[in-house]
């Protein structure tokens, strides 16, 4: 007995009727697939993505900085003209670099700090470099819904990091899309990083001011604090400085300011200084960007703010030069095999690893001739 394609229709199952679906509608031919897939990959020209980027189009910018990101040869090409025609309208932006332990809250920080900014008409874009994105293939900006206002704010841009490769090439891209984004009108870029290791070095050497978020109240307040991160650090804040933790966040704040008497001067002039800040109350958000400005205020005046970013860019042709090669090194196809013979060597024990890398070297030279 036909019960409409449904047995729960058989009157045996009373109280229960289960309305007739709609025909499916076929699978679509493969002629159709192509065609969208070709629409949705279409690529636009270089003087079509800088035209959009420079008129402040986001989803045009996005689809740049996804070149950017791109390890595909035909995309790294475009990219590099991109990059190239924006660089004249870029460096008009003061960069600010944001490392803090895991739970320190970053991202409430960058909200509140960020909302200040664009209340006042300032345009930010934020980036980040996660260091654990090799292995997690995930970043750490994660969900934008943990920035919500700021992510539905018109004058700001949130970019989290690419999912994928070494934390040089991740660098790297994060440092072109901060000229596509300062080409695109942003007036304030944010690099956000965790602070578990290498890549606050890297982090620093792309922006102006370099800002250490801190906890009070977490134990011994210095006790694994890297000596690099706070000689490297240009201000520390002390977040969640209110409630029943801000008696512990000032006491916290002198002993931090005493171990940052410790340190020689920097080549800056500039004195670091120690800040409490609730980035829930929004308490000594502004008094943190009045020293932002104050110290951009400073180096520029005494030309070290310009001659700080002219060594960057330096560096970062140095690097690029560096990760170019190692890139080409292993992807050579002779050399992988190669690669894998010494590899086997070095576990026997009949040669040392420094003898292992020394003829390889000497083997990729003689492929390269």
């Amino acid at each position: 007995m036909d019960f409409n394609n449904h047995i729960e229709n058989n009157p045996a199952f009373k109280g229960l009727t289960v309305n007739k679906g709609i025909d499916h509608p076929g699978n679509a031919d493969d002629q159709s697939v192509q065609r969208f897939m070709q629409k949705k990959r279409k690529l636009l020209s270089a003087d079509e993505y800088v035209n959009g980027i420079l008129e402040g189009n986001i989803s045009i910018l996005s689809k740049a900085v996804t070149l950017v990101e791109s390890s595909r040869a035909s995309h790294q090409s475009l990219a590099r003209e991109i990059v190239t025609q924006c660089l004249p309208y870029s460096g008009k932006s003061i960069r600010l670099g944001i490392t803090g332990v895991p739970g320190v809250g970053k991202s409430t920080f960058i909200e509140a700090l960020g909302t200040y900014l664009t209340k006042r008409g300032g345009k930010l874009a934020v980036l980040a470099i996660d260091p654990s994105s090799e292995r997690s293939k995930g970043s750490i900006l994660g969900d934008k819904t943990r920035m919500e206002e700021l992510a539905g704010d018109k004058n700001a841009y949130i970019r989290p990091s690419p999912s994928a490769g070494s934390l040089g090439g991740v660098a790297r891209k994060t440092r072109e899309a901060i000229i596509l984004c300062e080409a695109a009108g942003f007036d304030h870029v944010f690099i956000e990083t965790v602070g578990v290791g290498q890549s606050e070095t890297v982090v620093h050497s792309m922006s102006d001011f370099f800002l250490l978020l801190m906890l009070a109240g977490a134990g011994d307040e210095l006790q694994g604090i890297k000596r690099g991160i706070m000689e490297m650090a240009d201000l520390i804040a002390i977040n969640k400085a209110d409630g029943d933790n801000l008696e512990k966040s000032l006491i916290a704040k002198t002993q931090y300011q005493n171990a940052l008497h410790l340190f020689p001067q920097k080549d800056s002039e500039w004195e670091p200084q120690v800040l409490t800040c609730s980035s829930v109350t929004k308490e000594g958000i502004d008094d943190i960007w009045n020293k932002i400005e104050d110290y951009k205020k400073r180096t520029v005046n005494n030309g070290y703010f310009f001659q700080k970013r002219n060594s960057q860019s330096i560096y970062w042709m140095h690097e690029t030069i560096e990760e170019q090669i190692k890139r080409e090194f292993y992807q050579h196809p002779e050399m992988k095999e190669n690669i894998v013979n010494f590899e086997q060597k070095v576990l026997n024990m009949e040669m040392s690893s420094f003898m292992a890398a020394g003829k390889l070297l000497e083997l990729y030279s003689k492929l390269k001739k």
